[in-house]
């Protein structure tokens, strides 16, 4: 019998690959995505502690879902719902008590025993919900199904979890635990098999996925054996630690053809004072060596960054050398946040805590220099010919969005045959956050 089932995920890329894993746990139990919660017969909200207010958008979401659960009740039917991801994590049995019509709450390293939690669920017989929070990274991966067919040009694949570095503000190490890396072989055989099923680019995926180490294995030697995968066109890494970007590793990004030449590369502050107050590790100078030891080995690498504005104790200074630090470096993109106290970290309990408007002021001048290097970025590529990969169609008709080496986003005039397919394009507009192109109809590509 046919199920459906709706997934809503928020937050970062390891959410996604982790949503999709779920789905791929459930379909042997006849479990099918819908679009709507509505449509469904159980709905997960897969979830995200690092963003401000990230349980209060969970449970006004999941009032949302009650009401729906309660007309189908009404209606002599049933709704099964489940917390999963790392706000599950962190709440445990207090989500249960705030939102007692929850029939789930599972951590981000249980997501193979959701099959057995629904079963449970769905015999009715668990009056106060199921909780399973317990941190079992090996187990899930040794457990989790091989990936079902996908129609996808590009997949992430998760290769490490957890965090050992304890930022003073990030709940990462307390809701994904300590790092653990997968075995190459089980990333290998995982790859191997999204390739047979059409897809061209693989993400790697970890909270610090540059730590990658198993059985004296790096992440220099994953890539490489990695691009020994006949159609494998491209390969890519997120998101990185500068602690852990070694020698080899940076070597790799200008002998492997096919890691691309994009590389995001978190440092949060330009501040060195900043820097040891959040506990990074590492300093300003050692960031600025490890990018131009990347520009050497790679000379067209283009970087993409996180940065935090109005940390504890930030004075103008120190976000001026925030701004230094941009305008030295010239990302092509980077993403950017106001400090929110994270309940639990060292951070949230620091003096200092910088007022928001003045965070809203230095966000904003932050965001137009970001805005404004993008733009000169993608301006740059204008008249340029590139290896585009074909990800999907666009909203107007015959349009089509792929992405360049670059992680640029490029819209073409096309037919569906594109999709899957890696075509050398010429870039002729220049936008915000895209670029337009037209087809080379009479070139290949590579990569």
């Amino acid at each position: 019998m046919t199920k459906n089932l709706f997934i809503k995920t928020y937050g970062c890329q390891m959410n996604v690959y982790d949503s999709q894993r779920m789905a791929d746990a459930l379909a042997p139990q006849g479990y099918r995505l819908v679009e709507q919660p509505d449509e469904a017969d159980l709905v997960v909200l897969n979830t995200c502690h690092i963003r401000e207010k990230a349980s209060e958008k969970v449970f006004s979401e999941l009032g949302r879902l009650n009401r729906i659960k309660m007309n189908r009740e009404a209606e002599g039917g049933t709704l099964v719902i489940g917390v999963g991801g790392c706000v599950a994590q962190a709440e445990g049995a207090e989500l249960i008590r705030r939102a007692p019509y929850v029939d789930m709450v599972f951590g981000p390293q249980t997501t193979h025993r959701l099959p057995e939690m629904v079963s449970r669920a769905t015999r009715g017989t668990e009056k106060n919900g199921i909780i399973d929070t317990d941190f079992a990274a090996a187990e899930k991966f040794d457990e989790l199904p091989a990936p079902t067919g996908t129609n996808r040009s590009s997949a992430f694949l998760s290769i490490q979890e957890g965090c050992d570095k304890f930022c003073t503000f990030c709940v990462v190490p307390y809701t994904r635990g300590a790092e653990f890396s997968r075995p190459q072989n089980d990333i290998i055989l995982e790859a191997q098999t999204l390739v047979d099923q059409g897809v061209r680019e693989i993400t790697l995926l970890g909270q610090n996925v540059n730590a990658y180490r198993n059985n004296g294995i790096g992440l220099a030697d994953l890539l490489e054996n990695m691009s020994q995968i006949d159609d494998l066109k491209r390969i890519r890494y997120t998101t990185s630690h500068p602690r852990d970007m070694d020698d080899a590793l940076v070597a790799a990004h200008g002998t492997n053809e096919k890691l691309m030449p994009f590389l995001h590369l978190p440092v949060q502050s330009g501040s060195d004072t900043i820097l040891r107050a959040m506990n990074r590790g590492h300093g300003v100078d050692r960031f600025f060596d490890i990018i131009d030891r990347l520009r050497a080995a790679r000379p067209d690498i283009a970087f993409s960054s996180d940065f935090i504005v109005g940390f504890p104790g930030e004075t103008d200074a120190d976000f001026e050398a925030t701004l230094d630090l941009i305008g030295r470096i010239e990302f092509a993109q980077a993403y950017s946040f106001k400090y929110s106290p994270r309940p639990g970290t060292p951070a949230a309990d620091m003096n200092d805590q910088v007022p928001e408007p003045i965070k809203n002021e230095r966000l904003a001048a932050l965001q137009d220099l970001i805005t404004q290097q993008q733009k000169i970025y993608n301006a740059s590529h204008i008249g340029s010919h590139t290896s585009i990969l074909f990800e999907s169609a666009g909203r107007n008709e015959n349009q089509y969005i792929g992405r360049t080496p670059y992680n640029q986003s490029v819209h073409v005039t096309g037919d569906a045959t594109l999709l899957g397919t890696v075509r050398q394009v010429e870039l002729t507009i220049s936008k915000s956050h895209s670029l337009e192109g037209r087809l080379i109809e009479s070139a290949g590509a590579t990569i």
